[in-house]
This record gives C-alpha cells, sequence and structure tokens, in this order.
C-alpha cells in the first residue's frame, strides 16, 4: 500500500476520533490542513495523554514498570515494614511476596500477622492457606481452611473456595473435589471453577461426562460479550481441548 495511502487513511481515522471526542474544533482543521505534521501534534498532544490517564493505559504502565524493576514495590514494602510494622503494611507485603512467587517468606508474613491480637481474621487465615498452596503444601492447606469454615462460618470467599477444592484435588481426594468444584460452578464468576470441574471428570475417566459439561461450558462462554470471552480465553480454549479431542 502506498505510503500516501496509509497517511491520508490515517488522518481520517484521527479526524474521525477529534469529532467523536468533541474535538473537532481546531484539532480536525489541524489535521487536515497540516498534513502528517497536524496528525504527529495530534497523536502527542491528544491520543498519547488520554491513553494514558485510562484504566487499560495506566494498568500497561504498571505493567511494563513491574516488568523493568519486577522487586520495586516489594523492596518499598519492605521499607514500610521496617519502619512501621502494622498489620497493613505487613500484610501489603505479604501479597507482594504472593505476587512475587516468594511463598515461604510470605507465609512467614502471614503468621506473624496471624499471632497479633488484630490480626486472628478470615481474610489472614486464607493468605496463609495462599502461601501453603504456593508452596505445593496442599494437606496443611485444606486443613488452615477448613479450620477458617469452623471458626468463622459466615465467612464467604469464592476464592477461597476454589483454593479448597484445587488442594483437595492435588492431595488425591478427588471425589470431594469434584463436589466443591460442582458447588463452586453455581457462583463463581468466571469459567475456571467449571472448567476444572470438568477436566477433573475427564482426568477420573469420565470422558462423556466430561465432553458434556465443557460443551455447554463453552457455549455459554462463546455466547457472552468480546470482553467476558477475552479474560476467560484461556479456561475456554482448555474446554475446547477436550470437547473437540
Amino acid at each position: 500500500m502506498p505510503l500516501v495511502l496509509v497517511l491520508l487513511i490515517l488522518e481520517i481515522m484521527l479526524i474521525i476520533h477529534a469529532v467523536k471526542t468533541g474535538r473537532a474544533s481546531p484539532w480536525a482543521f489541524i489535521i487536515l490542513f497540516a498534513p502528517l505534521i497536524g496528525a504527529i501534534a495530534y497523536v502527542v498532544a491528544v491520543i498519547i495523554p488520554d491513553w494514558f490517564g485510562s484504566p487499560q493505559g495506566v494498568r500497561t504502565q504498571q505493567r511494563v514498570a513491574k516488568s523493568l524493576n519486577p522487586e520495586k514495590r516489594y523492596r518499598a514494602l519492605s521499607d514500610a515494614v521496617e519502619i512501621a510494622d502494622t498489620i497493613a503494611n505487613r500484610a501489603a507485603l505479604a501479597e507482594e511476596c504472593m505476587e512475587l512467587g516468594r511463598f515461604e517468606e510470605a507465609k512467614r508474613h502471614f503468621e506473624v500477622i496471624l499471632s497479633r491480637p488484630l490480626g486472628d481474621e478470615p481474610l489472614y487465615m486464607f493468605g496463609r492457606a495462599r502461601a501453603q498452596f504456593g508452596l505445593g503444601q496442599a494437606g496443611d492447606t485444606v486443613a488452615i481452611l477448613d479450620d477458617l469454615r469452623a471458626r468463622f462460618p459466615d465467612y464467604q470467599s469464592a476464592e477461597a473456595h476454589l483454593v479448597y477444592a484445587r488442594a483437595l484435588e492435588m492431595c488425591g481426594r478427588n471425589e470431594e473435589a469434584l463436589e466443591e468444584y460442582r458447588a463452586l460452578s453455581e457462583y463463581y464468576v468466571g469459567a475456571e471453577a467449571r472448567v476444572r470441574y470438568g477436566l477433573l471428570l475427564e482426568r477420573l475417566g469420565r470422558e462423556a461426562e466430561a465432553r458434556a459439561w465443557l460443551t455447554e461450558v463453552v457455549r455459554q462462554f462463546r455466547r457472552s460479550p468480546a470482553h467476558v470471552q477475552k479474560a476467560q480465553a484461556e479456561w475456554i480454549a482448555r474446554a475446547e481441548k477436550v470437547v473437540r479431542a
């Protein structure tokens, strides 16, 4: 495609953007009567600031910053705990350790929090369970979550329920895991719980049940809005792999 045509298409798109965002005056005229220079000016003065100020832009900036310096926030939170060893500061550090895969350290932080008078809360028990699960200690994970359920029967968390089901599966308690995945499928937001249920059915040799279940999961999510399908792409793909086998 000739360069002139590419520039023309770009300028038309920028003019349309200016009109839709209420910036037709003066930007549409600048883009139209100052080819290339006007387009560059619009991108620099409008498009880039808009994008960087948008939620998506902010998230992208955060991801880029973290990829370039993954431990920057960890060091800052460690310093914060050194200065003021509060539950909030230590919990933030524990969560950052989880993000970085420092599960042993995260476990220690959650244990410290739970040992304090105001730290004996279900949220921090679940944090410790997640750290144990990250370490591959499925039996301990189940024990902690069973204790959490006994001590705080009103505590509700879909994520805690999912970790519990996964830990049961990791322990080889497959029938119990199936029961938990099935219950979780009734209310868990997203495809993961339903797909994990189907995958466990397949692993247990119940191929027909697994295929029927996952076919329905795929059908439901393929009817969802595009942003939902994008967010659940990994799990939809895993379900389709079984359905197409």
